[in-house]
């Protein structure tokens, strides 16, 4: 089945360009020119992943990053101008998988779109369950159980968590986790793997200030700790 993709932009310009240059490389294109639209469609469609602008009439895309995590874990895809480092980092907080800056070539971000579904998508690599006692990682159904509780994970918060758990004790800098878990030679700085890891704590930790899984290694990176 084509994976489909909801884009929202009110530039219609750009929103058209992005709808060709997918449509054609064969997903399903639906598109919103605003925030409430976004809202409606995200839930009436049901993609596979969105791409979202944060900067969005009616409804901001902040905002909407924030009401479609309520109730969905679909992928979300961020489109910031150039500068907006502080809204950048704030919806990488709310849920968002990735993010690409204006001006951007359609290349790269079909790139970024292809990367995300085929991390969703693909059978995992490691065992089908990762079971730490109070909490079970079941990489088969993306779920996460923490004493017998399922906790909502975004599908790059899962791909996170999973990655390390399947390789405790082993400390990770940013960067490898960037090349091991984002899939490309990202083109941001490595606060989002300390936004996610933060996002990541505050969900599976029952102290985030004072985590038991997922540890930091001081002037190295992250590992994840075997209880």
């Amino acid at each position: 089945m084509q994976a489909k993709i909801l884009v929202v932009d009110d530039e219609r310009p750009i929103a058209e360009i992005l709808k060709y240059n997918l449509e054609r490389e064969g997903f399903q294109v639906s598109v919103a020119y605003d925030g409430a639209e976004a809202i409606r469609k995200a839930e009436a469609v049901r993609p596979d992943l969105m791409i979202l602008d944060l900067m969005l009439p009616k409804v901001d895309g902040l905002e909407v990053c924030r009401q479609v995590r309520r109730k969905s874990q679909v992928p979300i895809l961020m489109l910031t101008a150039k500068g907006e480092e502080t809204d950048k980092v704030l919806g990488l907080e709310l849920g968002a998988d990735d993010y690409v800056t204006k001006p951007f070539s359609p290349r790269e971000l079909i790139a970024r779109v292809k990367a995300i579904l085929r991390r969703t998508k693909s059978v995992p690599p490691v065992a089908d369950t990762l079971d730490f006692g109070e909490l079970v990682i079941d990489a088969s159904r993306y779920e996460v159980w923490k004493r017998g509780q399922m906790i909502s994970l975004t599908p790059r918060e899962f791909e996170l968590l999973r990655f390390m758990a399947s390789r405790p004790q082993q400390v990770f800098s940013r960067d490898v986790l960037l090349a091991q878990v984002w899939g490309y030679e990202f083109s941001g700085d490595s606060r989002v793997v300390d936004v996610t890891i933060r996002r990541l704590r505050e969900k599976i930790e029952d102290d985030a200030s004072s985590p038991r899984y997922i540890q930091t290694k001081r002037g190295v990176g992250y590992f994840f700790s075997r209880p």
